[in-house]
C-alpha cells in the first residue's frame, strides 16, 4: 500500500462507516450531489459540493496531514480511500448540508495555511452559492486541531465544528511525543535509521517510501527475536498498543516513524527551528529505567520553535460555539491524553457549556464505528441548534477572559 494512503489507513475506517450510514438512511452511496471544482485564494483549489435540497448550511471540512512531498492538492485518499464506497462530501450532501474543501496551499504542518484558506473558503462558497445559515467545520487529524483554533478564533464565522483525533490539547506535547518514539528507537535499535530524531538527512526522507523503510527497517522491527523490544519501546513511549499484537504494534512504530522522518525538516522550517525537547523527561516502563535515561539521547528545543508553537498551534479552550471531539482511548498517533487536556482547558475558562467530548472505546487513529459518527454528528446538530449563551466575562477568573 502506498506510504500516504496507509498514514492516512483509519480514515477508511470512518468512510466504511459514513457509507453505512448512508445506507442506513436508505440513501445510494454512489449519490452524485453534484460538485464543482475552482480555484480561489493563491490559486489554491477548491470542492464545493451542493444537496438536491439545501438546508442552509455549510460543512467545512478541514482535512489531515499530508506529505510535505505530495502534490499539493485535496488528497483524494482523504475524501474517499480505495475501497471505500462514499466520499465526505457524499455523506455531508446527503443529509443536507452544503460541502466545501479547499487545500492549504502548502503540505506537511499546514494548520496556520489552512485557517486562513478555509476563512477565504466561505467568502467563496457565498459569492458562488449565497449565504449561508451557519457554517460548520468538520476536522479530523492534524485538521482536528485547525477546526479548534478556527472555532476559538472566529466564532462570529463559524457556528460550531467536530473533530476527530485531533492533537487540540497541547501540540508541544505531540511533538514531543513523536520526537519520544525516534529518540527510543534509537536506543533501542542504534545505527539503524540514520541522521538523528531532529536532524534528518534528505537522502533519507527521499528513499523512506521507496525502499529504505521496506528493506532495512521493517526486517528489524518485524523480527520475532525483536518483538519484545519494540513492545518495550512503545511502552516506553506511552504508544496505544494491545499486548501480543505485534501485527498493530508494527504498524503503529511504521507510522510514528513516519511522521518523524517525512515530517520533521517541513516542521523545524515552519516553526523557526526544531521544537523536540526531552531534557528534562525521565523515561520509565523500560528493564533498566536507570540505564535507559543515562544512555537516551537529549535535545533541546529551539526557543524560537516552542514560541511559535505557544502562539499559533496552542489551544485555549476559550470556546463560543459548540465543539464536540470524539477520540479513541487506544490512539496510537495522536494520544486520548489530547481530549483530556482541551477539556481541562475548556473548564478552566469557564466554556464547558459549549464542549461536549465523546471517548470511544477502541484502539487506532480514528478507528470509530458507524454509531461513533451517527453519536458525533447529531451531537453537533443538536448543539448548534440551541446554542448556549456567551458567558458575561466580568463574572469569569480572570485567566478565563
Amino acid at each position: 500500500m502506498n506510504r500516504l494512503l496507509r498514514a492516512h489507513a483509519p480514515l477508511a475506517s470512518v468512510l466504511l462507516a459514513l457509507a453505512l450510514l448512508l445506507l442506513w438512511h436508505g440513501e445510494a452511496a454512489a449519490l452524485d450531489p453534484g460538485c464543482e471544482e475552482g480555484e480561489h485564494l493563491d490559486g489554491a483549489g477548491y470542492l464545493i459540493c451542493m444537496p438536491n435540497t439545501w438546508n442552509g448550511e455549510l460543512l467545512i471540512y478541514v482535512y489531515g496531514y499530508v506529505s510535505p512531498t505530495a502534490p499539493v492538492e485535496i488528497p483524494p485518499e482523504q475524501l474517499q480511500p480505495a475501497g471505500s464506497a462514499v466520499s465526505i462530501n457524499q455523506f455531508a450532501t446527503e443529509q443536507g448540508y452544503a460541502f466545501a474543501a479547499s487545500d492549504y496551499g502548502s503540505n506537511g504542518l499546514s494548520v496556520q495555511t489552512a485557517l486562513v484558506h478555509i476563512e477565504d473558503l466561505v467568502t467563496t462558497f457565498t459569492a458562488l452559492k449565497g449565504a449561508p445559515s451557519r457554517v460548520l467545520l468538520l476536522g479530523v487529524s492534524e485538521g482536528g486541531l485547525t477546526a479548534a483554533l478556527a472555532l476559538e478564533q472566529r466564532p462570529d464565522l463559524y457556528a460550531g465544528g467536530l473533530a476527530l483525533c485531533g492533537s487540540y490539547g497541547d501540540f508541544a506535547a505531540q511533538t514531543d511525543y513523536m520526537g519520544d518514539v525516534r529518540v527510543l528507537f534509537d536506543y533501542y535499535f542504534p545505527d539503524v535509521i540514520p541522521g538523528s530524531p531532529v536532524a534528518i538527512p534528505q537522502t533519507l526522507v527521499d528513499t523512506w517510501e521507496t525502499g529504505f523503510y521496506t528493506d532495512t527497517v521493517r526486517p528489524v522491527i518485524t523480527a520475532p527475536e525483536n518483538a519484545a523490544t519494540v513492545e518495550e519501546l512503545l511502552t516506553v513511549a506511552g504508544v496505544a498498543h494491545d499486548a501480543g499484537d505485534t501485527d498493530a504494534q508494527v504498524a503503529a512504530l511504521e507510522t510514528l516513524l513516519w511522521y518523524n522522518v517525512i515530517g520533521t525538516n517541513d516542521a523545524s522550517a515552519k516553526l523557526g527551528g526544531q521544537p523536540f525537547d526531552n531534557q528534562g523527561r525521565v523515561y520509565s516502563g523500560s528493564a533498566d529505567d536507570d540505564a535507559l535515561n543515562a544512555a537516551v539521547a537529549r535535545f533541546t528545543a529551539d526557543t524560537a520553535a516552542r514560541a511559535t508553537i505557544a502562539a499559533d498551534y496552542t489551544s485555549s479552550g476559550k470556546l463560543a460555539v459548540p465543539f464536540v471531539t470524539m477520540h479513541t482511548r487506544g490512539d496510537p498517533t495522536v494520544p486520548y491524553a489530547q481530549a483530556t487536556i482541551y477539556g481541562e482547558k475548556v473548564a478552566a475558562m469557564g466554556r464547558t457549556a459549549f464542549y461536549q467530548h465523546i471517548p470511544v472505546d477502541a484502539t487506532g487513529h480514528c478507528a470509530f464505528g458507524l454509531f461513533d459518527l451517527l453519536n458525533a454528528v447529531t451531537t453537533l446538530r443538536n448543539a448548534v441548534a440551541d446554542p448556549p449563551a456567551v458567558p458575561d466575562e466580568v463574572y469569569l477568573p480572570f485567566a478565563a477572559r
